[in-house]
């Protein structure tokens, strides 16, 4: 290793090339920071290389063969429709290879000078690059960690990428599983379990001990738990898988329950990985940075670390470990740097599952609301009222508002069925802007849409949804009166 004699003085230096970190660098080089991004792999990060981009890739190709075999309702006739995994990954290349070009391209338009290496600290303002056999110092004014996380696998379980398959390598296999087992209850685990499902794979769901549900609203849990039941993906709930055994051309799970002892056999099996931060080799006790107990960097709201002049964003921080977490972080660190004040709060962050139908839910479940202290009023809304969702042939789901009863303030907003990724936007802004009921019916909403879900949704609060039929009401008895 060659040590570089000279110090290279930079306002700011980002380590990591991720949604965090480039949306970072990007942000502070508009302002006019001289800016450095240094990645040790590939630009983008995790996110667009192996996990967000590549499992949508999956997901929306698994849909759109699903909705093709049944668009001969539409009178649109297509003959034998197939699937090829093959075209498809080649397909998810090409478009992985486009977003990440399109990243590169940007920072090069912003002049920011891109590093591969191996980034630590060596002081509180002083970070080395390894590269190769090159060693190179920087000495820096502002630092911005967007290092990312890397996935922990269940210790009992032998993840081989071939049959037993992790959060990664489940969107990369070859072949459609006769018979896939899902061991999880995140949005990766659901989106799995629908996307091969849709292929013509027989799919099973495994909950962990703990567990007999997703995490949603109980309003779309049970929504959830039909369309599961309707697609045949049997789901086994509060177990606990204690071996796992790979067999001729298979794979053998063994599971306790309250129900007892059940073994079962699948062609594949894929266990949900945790994420733990990748800050163990980055010299921070050299910076004075300080880690909590389970080893993620504190942030204060300006993604600020206890060391004034280093940031953090993305997974290495508390919180979901989510790029639209790691993309505003990011932001909000570049700003700090330059001196203009930007702040972000972890309250309204979106839940997504691109299954099919799509889930979305943000704020307060229903439970959470009551538990908080809140006098709560709910509305649901079927997807089957809504005229356009008719003329989809998507008429699976409902929407769920709820709201606090004695300010009309609204708490959280849950929906299940197409559209579901696009209406949570307007939830995120309107839990934002402390929205009332009111402010959500006020508006013009476009005839037909998916739109109209919240108008409904929102008109049921009070009993005045014109596509929804009134509650009954109970009868009067003499306990009542």
């Amino acid at each position: 290793m060659v040590v570089g004699e000279i110090v290279q003085d930079k306002d700011l230096i980002v380590i990591g090339g991720g949604p965090g970190g480039y949306s970072a660098a990007i942000r502070a080089a508009q302002i006019g920071l001289d800016t450095v991004l240094i990645e040790k792999e590939n630009m983008g990060g995790v996110c667009l290389n192996e996990g967000c981009i590549p499992s949508k890739v999956f997901t929306h190709s698994a849909s759109t063969f699903s909705i093709t075999k049944s668009v001969s309702q539409f009178g649109i006739q297509t003959g034998e429709v197939t699937f090829e995994l093959e075209r498809m990954h080649e397909w998810k290349d090409k478009v992985v290879s486009g977003l990440k070009g399109g990243v590169e391209a940007l920072c090069k338009a912003n002049k920011i000078e891109v590093i591969k290496g191996e980034a630590s600290f060596l002081s509180d303002d002083r970070i080395g690059v390894e590269s190769g056999h090159q060693f190179d110092t920087y000495r820096f004014k502002q630092a911005i960690i967007a290092t990312g996380s890397t996935l922990i696998h269940p210790k009992h379980i032998a993840i081989d990428h071939e049959r037993i398959l992790d959060t990664r390598s489940i969107f990369k296999i070859n072949t459609v599983p006769e018979h896939l087992v899902v061991l999880g209850s995140d949005y990766i685990s659901l989106e799995a379990a629908f996307g091969y499902m849709q292929l013509g794979a027989s799919v099973s769901i495994i909950l962990d001990e703990e567990t007999d549900g997703f995490g949603f609203d109980l309003s779309i849990e049970k929504e959830l738990q039909r369309v599961l039941k309707k697609r045949k993906i049997r789901v086994y709930k509060k177990s606990r898988v204690t071996q796992v055994t790979e067999i001729e051309k298979g794979v053998k799970i063994e599971i306790e329950s309250q129900k007892g002892k059940e073994e079962l056999t699948c062609s594949h099996f894929f266990a949900a990985s945790k994420q733990e931060p990748n800050t163990a080799d980055l010299g921070l006790d050299r910076a004075g940075v300080t880690l909590s107990p389970d080893g993620y960097i504190d942030v204060n709201q300006f993604a600020q670390t206890n060391v004034a002049s280093i940031y953090a964003v993305g997974d290495v921080t508390p919180g979901p470990a989510l790029a639209v977490k790691a993309l505003k972080q990011g932001k909000v660190a570049a700003e700090n740097c330059s001196g203009h004040l930007a702040t972000f709060d972890l309250h309204f962050i979106p839940r997504v599952a691109h299954t099919n139908p799509p889930i979305a839910s943000v704020g307060l479940t229903e439970a959470e609301a009551v538990t908080a202290g809140y006098d709560v009023k709910v509305s649901e809304f079927a997807a089957a009222g809504n005229g356009f969702a008719s003329i989809l042939g998507e008429k699976e789901g409902k929407t769920k508002i709820v709201v606090d009863q004695n300010t009309d303030m609204l708490l959280g907003f849950h929906t299940i069925g197409q559209g579901a990724v696009e209406l949570i936007s307007h939830g995120v802004t309107a839990l934002e802007m402390v929205a009332r009921d009111e402010d959500l019916s006020y508006p013009f909403y476009p005839h037909p849409s998916l739109n109209e879900n919240w108008l409904e949704a929102v008109e049921g609060i009070k009993g005045r949804a014109i596509h929804m039929a009134p509650e009954k009401k109970k009868p009067v008895t003499n306990a009542s009166k």
